[in-house]
């Protein structure tokens, strides 16, 4: 998961704030002394580091702090927000022109970085915000980057120009504008080459584009899981082209966060979206504040609601609300769970959902069932009738041996995934009633997700 080796060992170091009932000056150095190796460890730049660390230390070796009445939590609270000053403080959002002028984006970056890809993710968040969005194919170099964006851009449901490779890539962007003139697009999206490593015939193109079609915009890709190397390439790219903004592909398999961190101290440079996945609704808005909470461990409810605000637009509103009605009398059938598996996959999957939640970012990828684990567990809902999914009680042995002769499984597996769906069911009757004191919130949300995952060894 993101940020996953760093969260952890931060974590481990606040753990050991927290046990404290008083801090002493020397507490604050040394803690902030791993805090120090913990991020040099994650890659990130160690200028950026220095000066991290001294400001927290400045703040939290203060009278207000080490002699407050949770002086712990008051130093975990400065790190969060020096972190948040850190990564830019304020969300950061495309800029567009005025009026009903043309606003041109030249997506630039190193071949790999998933430039093509995150162009369409863009056009994608355009178009649903209201603009009307033109991808221009100008990376002549590499026809099967022309044909990439062309069927990302069909499935996107965005315009798509492109002309092939005999003309220069000025020339394509040029001729793209003009097709955007002339057909009511007020945005134009321009994937230009990549190449391996930085050269300066790649950086006169750009430089030439810019130039030539008047970009207003100018946003770089950069691969998060390469590090402080990813910071390396935005400071190059910016001394020699200019950039206005920065997307850091790949974030959900970026274990470190040194990218995250240092890129916008060492550039000056917002980072406007960050990749956390390779489906092309797999784009999110970067917010600091959100984005130093996941790295503390502190979860991204936030972002965990507009994801579900996102999928239910597409949700029939009457049966969500039924289905509210039903889980708030206790009521959880078979046809209630195939709902929330679909509700799941478009939040991003389960891991995805743990991720942001505060506390569960210590489960590893390997303690969470996998898409065949969860593909079996509904082929065994999909293999029941209409009765038997309204009514979980109707379950026989021969009922049984149908449903697993049906869905492919041994009866052994539908017994136990059975067993764990009574037991969420108990579980949603005491939800309702919960009262203080009684085992609920984190201890529900575990046994409901080993039902998910119909996996003993799941928590």
């Amino acid at each position: 998961m993101a940020f996953e080796s760093l969260s952890d060992k931060l974590q481990n170091v606040f753990k050991k704030l927290r046990g404290k009932g008083k801090l002493t000056e020397d507490d604050v150095k040394l803690a902030l002394r791993e805090v120090k190796m913990a991020l040099l460890e994650a890659d990130v730049s160690f200028k950026v580091v220095k000066k991290f660390v001294s400001s927290v230390q400045e703040r939290a070796i203060g009278e207000d702090v080490m002699n407050g009445l949770n002086p712990g939590q008051m130093v975990i609270k400065i790190v969060n927000e020096e972190m948040i000053k850190l990564m830019g403080s304020e969300t950061t959002q495309i800029q567009f022109k005025p009026g009903n002028e043309v606003t041109v984006i030249m997506m630039a970056g190193l071949q790999g970085a998933g430039k093509t890809t995150t162009a369409a993710k863009i056009a994608g968040k355009l178009k649903k915000a209201g603009k009307f969005p033109l991808l221009v194919a100008c990376d002549v170099y590499r026809p099967a980057a022309i044909e990439q964006l062309r069927v990302n851009a069909q499935k996107m449901t965005v315009d798509f120009f492109e002309e092939g490779t005999e003309k220069s890539p000025v020339e394509i962007a040029r001729d793209g504008v003009n097709f955007a003139k002339n057909n009511h697009k007020n945005v134009v999206i321009i994937d230009t080459a990549g190449r391996l490593q930085i050269d300066d015939a790649m950086m006169k193109e750009l430089v030439q584009i810019k130039k030539e079609v008047d970009v207003y915009q100018t946003l770089l890709v950069v691969d998060a899981m390469t590090g402080q190397e990813a910071v390396n390439v935005a400071s190059e790219f910016n001394d020699k082209v200019g950039v206005d903004g920065i997307v850091l592909s790949k974030m959900d398999g970026d274990t470190r966060g040194g990218a995250a961190l240092s890129t916008r101290q060492v550039t000056g440079k917002p980072i406007l979206f960050v990749g956390m996945g390779e489906k092309l609704s797999d784009l999110e808005q970067f917010y600091p504040d959100r984005m130093a909470n996941r790295i503390l461990g502190m979860g991204d409810v936030l972002t965990l609601i507009d994801k579900a605000v996102e999928a239910n637009q597409e949700v029939d509103l009457e049966q969500s609300q039924e289905m509210a009605q039903r889980l708030k009398k206790g009521k959880f059938d078979f046809e209630m769970y195939l709902e929330s598996m679909k509700q799941m996959r478009k939040l991003g999957g389960l891991g995805s959902i743990l991720s942001m939640l505060p506390g569960m970012n210590k489960i590893s990828d390997d303690q969470l069932p996998d898409e065949k684990e969860l593909a079996r567990m509904e082929a065994i809902v999909l293999s029941m009738t209409v009765e038997e999914r309204r009514n979980p009680k109707l379950m026989s042995p021969t009922r049984k041996k149908r449903i697993a002769d049906g869905s492919g499984n041994d009866i052994a597996v539908v017994n136990r995934f059975i067993k764990n769906f009574e037991q969420a069911q108990k579980l949603m009757k005491q939800m309702g009633g919960m009262k203080k004191g009684k085992r609920g919130g984190m201890g529900n949300l575990m046994n409901m997700s080993r039902m998910f995952g119909g996996n003993n060894k799941f928590f």
